[in-house]
Protein backbone atom coordinates (compact mmCIF):
# COMPACT_ATOMS: atom_id res chain seq x y z
CA UNK A 1 0.00 0.00 0.00
CA UNK A 2 2.87 2.56 0.55
CA UNK A 3 3.86 2.09 -2.81
CA UNK A 4 0.75 2.35 -4.42
CA UNK A 5 0.18 5.63 -2.54
CA UNK A 6 3.76 6.92 -3.54
CA UNK A 7 3.01 5.93 -7.44
CA UNK A 8 -0.17 7.75 -6.98
CA UNK A 9 1.48 11.18 -5.49
CA UNK A 10 4.71 10.65 -8.32
CA UNK A 11 1.81 10.40 -11.28
CA UNK A 12 0.44 13.42 -10.00
CA UNK A 13 3.06 15.51 -9.73
CA UNK A 14 4.22 15.00 -13.22
CA UNK A 15 1.02 15.63 -14.38
CA UNK A 16 0.71 18.69 -13.08
CA UNK A 17 4.34 19.57 -14.12
CA UNK A 18 3.15 18.51 -17.73
CA UNK A 19 -0.32 20.73 -17.78
CA UNK A 20 2.34 23.88 -16.91
CA UNK A 21 4.92 23.10 -19.13
CA UNK A 22 1.63 22.73 -21.74
CA UNK A 23 0.31 25.95 -20.92
CA UNK A 24 -3.32 24.30 -19.01
CA UNK A 25 -2.85 25.71 -15.58
CA UNK A 26 -3.96 29.14 -15.34
CA UNK A 27 -0.82 31.24 -14.12
CA UNK A 28 0.05 32.27 -10.57
CA UNK A 29 -0.86 35.36 -8.86
CA UNK A 30 2.83 36.65 -8.92
CA UNK A 31 3.35 35.58 -12.74
CA UNK A 32 -0.32 37.47 -12.97
CA UNK A 33 1.34 40.95 -11.51
CA UNK A 34 4.41 41.06 -13.94
CA UNK A 35 1.88 40.67 -17.10
CA UNK A 36 -0.26 43.48 -15.62
CA UNK A 37 2.97 45.53 -14.81
CA UNK A 38 4.27 45.05 -18.46
CA UNK A 39 0.76 46.19 -19.97
CA UNK A 40 0.14 49.37 -21.97
CA UNK A 41 -2.24 50.72 -19.11
CA UNK A 42 0.58 50.57 -16.48
CA UNK A 43 3.13 52.45 -19.12
CA UNK A 44 0.71 54.75 -19.83
CA UNK A 45 0.81 55.56 -16.25
CA UNK A 46 4.29 57.00 -16.04
CA UNK A 47 3.47 60.01 -18.23
CA UNK A 48 0.94 61.07 -15.94
CA UNK A 49 3.08 60.79 -13.12
CA UNK A 50 5.53 63.03 -14.17
CA UNK A 51 2.67 65.55 -15.32
CA UNK A 52 1.33 65.53 -11.99
CA UNK A 53 4.91 66.67 -10.65
CA UNK A 54 5.37 69.25 -13.20
CA UNK A 55 1.64 70.64 -12.07
CA UNK A 56 2.93 70.49 -8.53
CA UNK A 57 6.04 71.98 -9.19
CA UNK A 58 4.42 74.66 -10.97
CA UNK A 59 1.93 75.32 -8.54
CA UNK A 60 4.55 75.60 -5.58
CA UNK A 61 6.79 77.53 -7.88
CA UNK A 62 5.05 81.13 -7.27
CA UNK A 63 4.26 80.24 -3.70
CA UNK A 64 8.02 79.85 -2.80
CA UNK A 65 9.17 82.98 -4.75
CA UNK A 66 6.29 84.87 -2.69
CA UNK A 67 7.80 83.88 0.83
CA UNK A 68 11.62 84.29 -1.11
CA UNK A 69 10.69 87.90 -1.51
CA UNK A 70 8.31 88.07 1.02
CA UNK A 71 11.03 86.90 3.49
CA UNK A 72 13.99 89.25 2.06
CA UNK A 73 11.38 92.29 2.55
CA UNK A 74 10.66 90.82 6.00
CA UNK A 75 14.24 90.85 7.31
CA UNK A 76 16.02 93.62 5.24
CA UNK A 77 13.09 95.73 6.79
CA UNK A 78 13.79 94.00 10.17
CA UNK A 79 17.43 94.55 10.27
CA UNK A 80 17.40 98.23 10.38
CA UNK A 81 15.63 98.49 13.22
CA UNK A 82 16.92 95.55 15.24
CA UNK A 83 19.97 97.38 16.92
CA UNK A 84 17.70 99.26 19.26
CA UNK A 85 14.59 96.69 19.26
CA UNK A 86 16.96 94.13 20.60
CA UNK A 87 18.19 95.47 23.86
CA UNK A 88 14.90 97.18 24.43
CA UNK A 89 13.11 93.99 24.43
CA UNK A 90 15.64 92.48 26.58
CA UNK A 91 14.86 94.61 29.00
CA UNK A 92 11.27 94.54 29.18
CA UNK A 93 11.32 90.94 29.34
CA UNK A 94 13.79 91.28 32.48
CA UNK A 95 11.65 93.66 34.20
CA UNK A 96 8.58 91.58 33.44
CA UNK A 97 9.47 88.09 33.45
CA UNK A 98 6.41 86.67 33.95
CA UNK A 99 3.76 88.49 31.91
CA UNK A 100 6.17 89.60 29.17
CA UNK A 101 8.65 87.43 29.02
CA UNK A 102 8.12 86.43 25.67
CA UNK A 103 9.36 89.90 24.32
CA UNK A 104 12.78 88.27 24.14
CA UNK A 105 11.68 85.70 21.62
CA UNK A 106 13.72 86.15 18.09
CA UNK A 107 10.87 86.47 16.40
CA UNK A 108 8.99 88.89 18.40
CA UNK A 109 12.23 91.18 18.05
CA UNK A 110 11.91 90.83 14.37
CA UNK A 111 8.39 91.26 14.16
CA UNK A 112 8.38 95.15 15.97
CA UNK A 113 11.56 95.95 14.37
CA UNK A 114 10.06 95.65 10.84
CA UNK A 115 6.21 97.52 12.49
CA UNK A 116 8.37 99.79 13.84
CA UNK A 117 10.73 100.48 10.46
CA UNK A 118 7.31 100.62 8.48
CA UNK A 119 5.83 103.11 10.93
CA UNK A 120 9.26 105.72 10.58
CA UNK A 121 8.46 105.21 6.62
CA UNK A 122 5.33 106.05 6.93
CA UNK A 123 5.71 108.88 9.12
CA UNK A 124 8.56 110.20 6.51
CA UNK A 125 5.75 109.98 4.03
CA UNK A 126 3.86 112.18 5.81
CA UNK A 127 6.70 114.92 7.20
CA UNK A 128 7.37 115.41 3.53
CA UNK A 129 4.13 116.45 2.28
CA UNK A 130 4.16 119.28 5.26
CA UNK A 131 6.73 122.67 5.04
CA UNK A 132 8.53 121.40 7.84
CA UNK A 133 9.18 118.01 6.14
CA UNK A 134 10.58 119.71 3.21
CA UNK A 135 12.65 121.96 4.88
CA UNK A 136 14.69 118.97 6.79
CA UNK A 137 14.35 117.25 3.44
CA UNK A 138 16.38 120.65 1.94
CA UNK A 139 18.92 120.35 4.73
CA UNK A 140 19.78 116.61 3.94
CA UNK A 141 20.30 117.52 0.14
CA UNK A 142 22.56 119.88 1.19
CA UNK A 143 24.33 117.96 3.76
CA UNK A 144 24.70 115.14 1.32
CA UNK A 145 25.95 117.23 -1.62
CA UNK A 146 29.19 117.81 0.40
CA UNK A 147 29.74 114.07 0.87
CA UNK A 148 32.28 113.26 -1.68
CA UNK A 149 30.80 109.85 -2.96
CA UNK A 150 27.19 109.97 -1.43
CA UNK A 151 26.56 112.95 -3.48
CA UNK A 152 26.44 111.12 -6.24
CA UNK A 153 24.47 108.32 -5.50
CA UNK A 154 21.94 110.03 -3.64
CA UNK A 155 21.58 112.51 -6.01
CA UNK A 156 21.08 110.32 -9.22
CA UNK A 157 18.96 108.19 -7.63
CA UNK A 158 16.80 110.83 -6.06
CA UNK A 159 16.76 112.61 -10.03
CA UNK A 160 16.07 108.72 -11.55
CA UNK A 161 12.92 108.71 -9.01
CA UNK A 162 11.79 112.30 -9.70
CA UNK A 163 11.91 111.84 -13.16
CA UNK A 164 9.98 108.45 -13.65
CA UNK A 165 6.91 110.20 -11.58
CA UNK A 166 6.52 112.49 -14.60
CA UNK A 167 6.17 112.27 -18.28
CA UNK A 168 9.19 113.10 -20.29
CA UNK A 169 8.13 115.91 -22.71
CA UNK A 170 7.18 115.12 -26.14
CA UNK A 171 7.23 110.99 -25.75
CA UNK A 172 5.72 108.38 -23.65
CA UNK A 173 7.46 106.95 -20.39
CA UNK A 174 6.99 103.43 -21.55
CA UNK A 175 8.55 102.62 -25.02
CA UNK A 176 10.00 100.02 -27.24
CA UNK A 177 13.13 100.32 -28.69
CA UNK A 178 14.46 98.12 -31.42
CA UNK A 179 17.28 96.11 -29.42
CA UNK A 180 19.39 94.19 -30.07
CA UNK A 181 18.04 94.32 -33.32
CA UNK A 182 15.19 95.67 -35.85
CA UNK A 183 13.28 92.57 -35.47
CA UNK A 184 13.25 92.39 -31.68
CA UNK A 185 11.61 94.82 -29.42
CA UNK A 186 12.94 95.38 -25.52
CA UNK A 187 10.73 97.83 -23.00
CA UNK A 188 12.75 100.41 -22.53
CA UNK A 189 11.93 103.88 -19.83
CA UNK A 190 12.94 107.19 -21.01
CA UNK A 191 14.81 109.61 -18.75
CA UNK A 192 15.36 111.91 -20.65
CA UNK A 193 15.10 113.81 -23.86
CA UNK A 194 18.30 115.55 -25.22
CA UNK A 195 19.15 117.28 -28.30
CA UNK A 196 21.35 116.34 -31.25
CA UNK A 197 24.32 118.88 -31.04
CA UNK A 198 24.12 120.56 -34.74
CA UNK A 199 20.78 119.33 -35.75
CA UNK A 200 18.85 119.76 -33.28
CA UNK A 201 17.19 115.77 -33.57
CA UNK A 202 15.64 114.90 -30.57
CA UNK A 203 17.40 112.11 -28.62
CA UNK A 204 15.95 109.91 -25.92
CA UNK A 205 18.20 108.47 -22.87
CA UNK A 206 16.16 105.00 -22.24
CA UNK A 207 17.01 102.69 -19.80
CA UNK A 208 16.33 99.09 -20.34
CA UNK A 209 15.56 97.11 -17.36
CA UNK A 210 17.04 93.43 -17.32
CA UNK A 211 14.60 90.45 -16.07
CA UNK A 212 13.69 89.64 -13.67
CA UNK A 213 15.80 92.08 -11.52
CA UNK A 214 14.77 95.49 -13.56
CA UNK A 215 17.52 97.31 -10.65
CA UNK A 216 20.22 96.46 -13.66
CA UNK A 217 20.01 97.00 -17.46
CA UNK A 218 21.06 99.22 -20.34
CA UNK A 219 21.21 102.63 -21.26
CA UNK A 220 20.30 103.75 -24.51
CA UNK A 221 20.58 106.64 -26.71
CA UNK A 222 18.02 106.47 -29.16
CA UNK A 223 16.49 108.97 -31.87
CA UNK A 224 13.19 110.06 -30.99
CA UNK A 225 11.40 108.99 -34.29
CA UNK A 226 12.86 105.16 -33.59
CA UNK A 227 10.79 104.59 -30.41
CA UNK A 228 8.07 102.81 -30.36
CA UNK A 229 5.15 104.71 -27.68
CA UNK A 230 3.15 102.46 -25.66
CA UNK A 231 0.15 103.19 -23.43
CA UNK A 232 1.60 101.39 -20.47
CA UNK A 233 1.81 103.10 -17.08
CA UNK A 234 5.37 102.37 -14.83
CA UNK A 235 3.79 99.70 -12.68
CA UNK A 236 2.41 97.83 -16.29
CA UNK A 237 5.67 97.78 -17.55
CA UNK A 238 7.78 97.13 -14.47
CA UNK A 239 5.12 93.79 -13.90
CA UNK A 240 5.92 92.35 -17.04
CA UNK A 241 9.19 92.80 -16.88
CA UNK A 242 9.60 91.20 -13.37
CA UNK A 243 7.41 88.46 -14.27
CA UNK A 244 9.14 87.39 -17.53
CA UNK A 245 6.03 88.69 -19.68
CA UNK A 246 3.73 86.58 -17.61
CA UNK A 247 2.04 89.26 -16.37
CA UNK A 248 1.17 91.86 -19.87
CA UNK A 249 -1.79 93.44 -21.17
CA UNK A 250 -4.03 91.63 -24.09
CA UNK A 251 -2.58 93.68 -26.60
CA UNK A 252 0.65 96.05 -27.33
CA UNK A 253 2.48 97.99 -30.43
CA UNK A 254 5.13 96.44 -31.68
CA UNK A 255 5.53 98.36 -35.39
CA UNK A 256 6.89 101.97 -34.91
CA UNK A 257 4.42 104.02 -36.11
CA UNK A 258 6.54 105.26 -39.27
CA UNK A 259 6.36 101.79 -40.37
CA UNK A 260 2.99 101.17 -40.70
CA UNK A 261 1.22 100.71 -43.76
Amino acid sequence: MPTTAGNRECRHALALLMNTASGDTPASPSRALQFAAMSPEHAQQRPSLQKLFLTGLLTLLPIWLTWVVVKFVFVLLSSISTPWVGPLSERIAEGFPDALGWFNALWVQNTIAMLATVLVILGVGVLTRRVIGQRLLGWFDAFIARVPLANIIYTSARKLLDILQTKPGSTQRVVLIDFPHRDMKSIGLVTRVLREEGSGRELAAVYVPTTPNPTSGYLEIVPVELLTPTDWTVDQAMSFIISGGAVAPETMPFTRAGDRV
